[in-house]
């Protein structure tokens, strides 16, 4: 699978009745095809994934689809139960997206043999990169099993261990050089510099979302934003459980498209913290010369 530069991982927009907007979410995606993504990922995530339904969720990845028109890979979220993720894979399959982004099981959990098992058959049906967060932390050599199955194509961390990982990939590449790891963390721009240094180019790109200037721009080497941008926007980040999200949906309003709030467990981004994320927008852009 070919996948380079910027991630997009796009939200899901919902109108004023809490219903999925699909034409704002079409919008969602042409605006950052104009910027030239690497790939699109939606329904993760970024795009709420938790909180959507299965058919939600269908639609959603065939209107990526459909927008997208081949011109790069879309891939969709799946995961959950092994009933639900199953489902969501052939929705995918059915809709053309070219892969999966598979989510960790959650509340039962089983020993090591038995995610392989889960992760086989999700790959069945799609080719899909595993995402390493929350319950699923592997070693290398559990990292090496997964490599070896047929539709298994890459790794996403979202756990942020660089010892751990930087023996993950020298032993998957061993045996796959053409292996896909990314760098999955929250705001990824920011870790990126240590990711670089044990060989992992790709990452998941939040702000693309609302400042896609500002993401290509760090793309293309401009390491000022790591202190004047990513930093305070991961301190701002970090006050409340799920801004992660909250903030870039309310980044995307603040840039002229209404996406919608966001769904629980998640909450608003307060008027304080609002107004500082508009401030950082606003520098941001500044710094890189965009309006």
């Amino acid at each position: 699978m070919d996948l380079s530069g910027v991630l997009f991982f796009p939200v899901t927009p919902f109108d004023a009745g809490g219903a999925l907007a699909g034409d704002v979410l079409a919008e969602h995606l042409r605006r950052g095809l104009e910027h030239r993504p690497g790939g699109v990922f939606v329904a993760c995530g970024t795009g709420e994934f938790s909180a959507l339904s299965e058919a939600e969720h269908a639609r959603a990845v065939r209107i990526a689809t459909e927008t997208v028109g081949g011109r790069v890979p879309v891939l969709a979220g799946a995961g959950g139960p092994i009933g639900a993720a199953l489902a969501q894979a052939r929705a995918a399959g059915d809709a053309g997206a070219d892969g999966l982004l598979l989510m960790p099981p959650y509340l039962a959990s089983g020993p090591r043999e038995g995610y392989a098992a889960y992760v086989a058959a999700v790959s069945e049906v799609l080719p899909t990169i595993v995402y390493q967060r929350g319950p699923v932390v592997l070693d290398p050599e559990q990292a090496v099993e997964l490599a070896r199955l047929p539709g298994v194509v890459g790794i996403k961390d979202g756990v942020g261990d660089i010892d751990r990982m930087q023996r993950t990939v020298l032993a998957v590449r061993e045996e796959r050089p053409d292996f896909l790891f990314f760098n999955g963390l929250p705001t990824a721009e920011l870790t990126m510099p240590a990711y670089r240094g044990i060989g992992v180019e790709l990452y998941s790109s939040a702000v693309f979302c609302f400042a896609p200037e500002i993401a290509t721009a760090y793309l293309n080497g401009d390491e000022r934003l790591i202190k004047e941008f990513y930093a305070p926007l991961v301190r701002l980040r970090d006050k409340v459980p799920g801004y992660a999200v909250s903030l870039v949906k309310a980044g995307v309003r603040h840039r002229g498209l209404d996406v919608g709030g966001v769904r629980p467990p998640l909450v608003e981004p307060s008027a304080e913290h609002l107004d500082e994320l508009v401030r950082l927008i606003k520098s941001g852009l500044a710094l890189v010369g965009a309006q």
